[in-house]
């Protein structure tokens, strides 16, 4: 990795601030796919799926919840128990996470929210290189836990775990197709496969296109591109904070890793360490290589402040530097809370935003899945102690009729 200083760093911090998710590239080709899925349906997905996510002829989009129960009975007693231990984790965070509903009543005034779930969401589970059981839980459980009724997965060539673990979760429809032409299916339906109101999870440029594309016409929850890691630090053991680059890095070639700090020594040291822990990982080697860096800060402040410019998907810092993280999307604190940890098992999600927009959101949460409804309920005196107010603004804004429905209930109170 390289180690960069003085104005190298300082261009490089504001190279990654001003980054972005590439679409341009893929949209066409997107437009077209969702083109033909909203005008043909199950003729197009099924061209689609065929041509691009290895589906036979013949077989079906869904499938059989028989093979989803026979996935998680046939499935090893080690993944049982690592899937029954990292669900029980994700799924408390997420009680403890939900909004409540609640009422407040002063001076003739009732005022509240209720919670309500979507309706219904589809859960984008992508099935490249790895199997992510992990992206399964972390996308239905906070919408069951939500109460969202009818929760559908797109995966395109579901693995054995993966079906283990949706049956495990209740899960009844899993659908064998990937891509944009699934994100189209989920936001526009198709005779197999109903629209939903909502669709969640990360995925390659073309899902990303397809989400950014459907948006206007169905609920997303962001935009999210490859993997990012900032680890900030003056001490520490430099195999873990190494560890930590490499094991984001072999997420995607196009991963972001980056470690800041202020000891040249440290930095040299953890450099060497990623040397040796990359060798036989191609992928990661090739991603610190590209988009890797370690940035010598003149202070803590600044070590700081080019995190907070960067706005990673994911920060590892130190306890006492927490309240100073304002852009994140998960932070982890301390040398023994790696990220490979809230990957899986610890309990919040891994579906973060990047790309900078840790600037304006957080990761996939419960409240992803709810709506939050206002509830209102004025007294008679209290409408007419508040009329004079509403009518003169009413009035300001040329909304004659706002002031009439004011004035009307006063004069018959």
């Amino acid at each position: 990795m390289r180690i960069l200083s003085g104005r190298a760093a300082v261009a490089q911090v504001k190279a990654m601030a001003d980054r972005g998710t590439r679409l341009d590239a893929v949209e066409p080709k997107v437009r077209r796919i969702i083109a033909d899925i909203r005008r043909d349906g199950d003729a197009a997905l099924l061209r689609y799926a065929r041509k691009f996510d290895g589906l036979t002829e013949g077989e079906s989009l869904r499938v059989d919840e028989r093979l989803m129960r026979q996935a998680w009975k046939s499935a090893a007693p080690q993944l049982r128990s690592a899937l029954r231990e990292a669900a029980g984790r994700i799924r408390r965070f997420c009680q403890w996470q939900k909004p409540r509903e609640w009422q407040r009543r002063s001076g003739g005034i009732s005022l509240g929210q209720l919670v309500r779930p979507v309706a219904s969401v589809g859960c984008y589970v992508p099935s490249g290189r790895h199997p992510l059981v992990s992206t399964l839980l972390m996308t239905v459980i906070p919408a069951q836990v939500a109460g969202v009724n009818n929760i559908r997965v797109a995966s395109a060539r579901p693995h054995m775990a993966v079906l283990a673990a949706a049956a495990m979760l209740g899960v009844r429809e899993v659908y064998r197709v990937g891509g944009a032409q699934a994100i189209a299916a989920l936001a526009y339906g198709t005779e197999s496969i109903p629209r939903v109101e909502k669709v969640v999870g990360p995925g390659n440029l073309y899902v990303t296109a397809a989400k950014k594309l459907v948006s206007f016409d169905c609920a997303i929850d962001f935009l999210a591109g490859p993997t990012e890691v900032v680890i900030l630090s003056d001490r520490g053991n430099s195999d873990f904070l190494a560890a930590d680059l490499v094991a984001q890095a072999e997420h995607d070639s196009e991963a972001m890793a980056i470690f800041i700090t202020t000891h040249r020594s440290l930095a040299q040291a953890v450099a060497k360490s990623v040397s040796v822990l990359a060798r036989k990982n191609p992928t990661a080697r090739e991603s610190l290589q590209r988009h890797g860096a370690i940035l010598l800060a003149a202070s803590r402040e600044q070590a700081l402040d080019w995190a907070n410019q960067i706005a990673p998907e994911h920060i590892t810092v130190d306890r006492r530097d927490v309240a100073e993280v304002r852009n994140a999307g998960s932070v982890f604190v301390g040398e023994f809370s790696p990220q490979a940890a809230g990957d899986y098992a610890s309990g919040p999600n891994h579906v973060l935003p990047t790309a900078g927009a840790a600037r304006f959101r957080g990761g996939l949460s419960v409240l992803d899945f709810v709506k939050l409804i206002t509830v209102q309920e004025l007294s008679r005196p209290c409408l007419r102690q508040m009329a004079p107010s509403v009518q003169y603004l009413a009035e300001t804004e040329g909304l004659l009729a706002h002031a009439e429905s004011i004035r009307m209930r006063c004069a018959r109170a």
